[in-house]
Parts: structure tokens; sequence; C-alpha cells
């Protein structure tokens, strides 16, 4: 038992003795989220460290989602380092009315909340304990006014802390996207998302590797300037049936810091969003 160890195991991941021997604690309840929203599909997108994209893989599956006529939402759940405003462009504060907050509306429809879209400045700093960043995204699901929504990607902040633990108890996430890079450093980092989507009994849909390769302007050859791949190893381990890959392009990163990712022509994440497509809608068949 951890010395910190509140004895609430409906509150806790942890995979403590005590838990281990006596009866399995039952799930926490998830939230209800806001009464004038209806979203069908939530799926987180984590990776075990910094770094690695993230930000861009929710960014790109958001908008090949939208691009395929689905409503998309992204909600920004990287409370002390929020990048995807920056991504679309987003500047303008979220505006709020009786019924909640309500998600700023990017240039192709897609709804996002984000701190940055709440502080009166975008440089400020959010300097803030765990447990109330925890409460903030607990408000994002229960008092925005998302409406009717197909797929919201949940853009995770690295690690598997407070934040990730909180989304997966409060929010009905349908499955998650892990997002690496090929060094060799972050297999083990891998390993424990993987890890930490089996204890919280989340699917994992796929496995995005980002910065997979740069090809050559002259020859058109591919250069792997992180060293050979080990996603297709680690997946086959955990039976993971789904894998994509970035490349290294100038043009991307562009397009990001330009806050025209909707205008970027890829289709390299077609086949992990063909997966969520897939995932079988299980509330309503309950």
């Amino acid at each position: 038992m951890s010395e910190t160890c509140t004895h609430d195991c409906s509150t806790c991941g942890a995979a403590c003795a005590s838990r281990e021997g006596g009866a399995p604690a039952a799930a926490p309840e998830k939230d209800a989220g806001n009464q004038q929203s209806r979203v069908k599909k939530v799926i987180g997108v984590v990776s075990g460290k910094g770094g690695v994209g993230k930000s861009l893989v929710t960014s790109m599956l958001a908008v090949t989602s939208a691009r395929r006529g689905h409503k998309t939402a992204i909600m920004d759940a990287d409370i002390t380092g929020p990048s995807i405003p920056k991504a679309f462009g987003l500047h303008s504060q979220a505006a709020a009315t009786e019924q909640g907050l309500l998600p700023v509306v990017s240039k192709t429809g897609i709804e996002t909340m984000s701190i940055n879209l709440l502080l009166q400045n975008e440089t400020d700093p959010v300097v803030w304990r765990g447990p109330i960043v925890a409460g903030v995204l607990r408000q994002f699901w229960n008092d925005v006014v998302w409406g009717d929504v197909d797929y919201m990607f949940v853009d995770m902040p690295p690690g598997t802390g407070d934040v990730p633990l909180t989304v997966f108890q409060s929010l009905p996430v349908d499955g998650i996207v892990i997002v690496a890079t090929p060094q060799e450093l972050v297999r083990m980092i891998v390993e424990k998302a993987v890890n930490m989507a089996h204890m919280m009994n989340v699917p994992i849909v796929g496995i995005v590797e980002n910065m997979s390769w740069l090809e050559c302007p002259d020859c058109g050859k591919k250069i792997s300037l992180f060293g050979e791949s080990f996603i297709d190893g680690v997946a086959k381990a955990h039976k993971i049936r789904n894998i994509s890959r970035l490349p290294i392009d100038p043009k991307l990163a562009a397009a990001c810091d330009e806050g025209t990712i909707e205008l970027y022509d890829g289709n390299w994440l077609d086949n992990m969003m063909d997966a969520i497509e897939k995932i079988p809608d299980v509330k309503k068949a309950e």
C-alpha cells in the first residue's frame, strides 16, 4: 500500500497488494457530461513522454475525421502545455452562456476547447497542481456545450499521471491511439502507455510512429534518421493490429506553426481513422 493511500480504490489505478489480495474494486462511474452534448465516440491520444508529436497526431486525426464528414471535436487535455489552438490558428476566447462554455470552432468546423482559449494571454503559464488540473479537465467534459459530436479526440499530456488517470476514469473513452518515435529510448515509454491502457481496461486502437523517416528531396530515398523502427515488435507483442507512420515533413511542421493544419494534404493516418470508425458502439448495445 502506498504511503499516500486514501483507502478509496475507486479513485486509484495502482495495482497494490491491498487490491490484489481482496475483492476487485468497482469501476468508478463516468461523468455524465453536459446535458446539451451527445458525444458518440471518445478517442484518447496518449504518449509515455513528451516531444513525440502527440498534439500533431491529435490534430491530424481530427482533420481526417472532419474530411470524412464526421462532426468532430478536440478536447485539449494538456492543460499545462496546450498546443492545439496554435495548430488550428485559434486565438479568440471561448464564450459562455447559461448552458455552459461554448467551444471555439475551427475553419472547417472542428469544435475545440483548450485552456489557452480561456486565458487572457496565450503565453500565461498554468501553474496548477494535479487536482486542480484534473478538475478543469472534468469541467471541459461536463460544462462545455459540445452539441452533437461523432468523434471527440482528447489530446492528453505525456506520461501516466493524474490527468490521463482522470480521463480514463471520468470520460467514456472508447479507445486510445499511442504516439511514439523510432528511438530505442522510447520503447520502454511506449510499453508504459500500453500497460496503463491494459490496467484501465481501455482498448488500444493502434500506434502512430511519428518522425518515422525523411524523404531525400533529391533522390526520393527514405532516410531513417532515428534508426530502425521497433514499433512492429511492440505491436506484435501486445497484439496491436494497427500501425501508422508519419514522415518528417517541413511542410507539416510549417502548417502547425502557421495554424493551417487543416490545409495540409496527407493521408498518413487514413488506416488509423479506418480502425476508429470500426469501433463498436458498446454504449448503444448496452
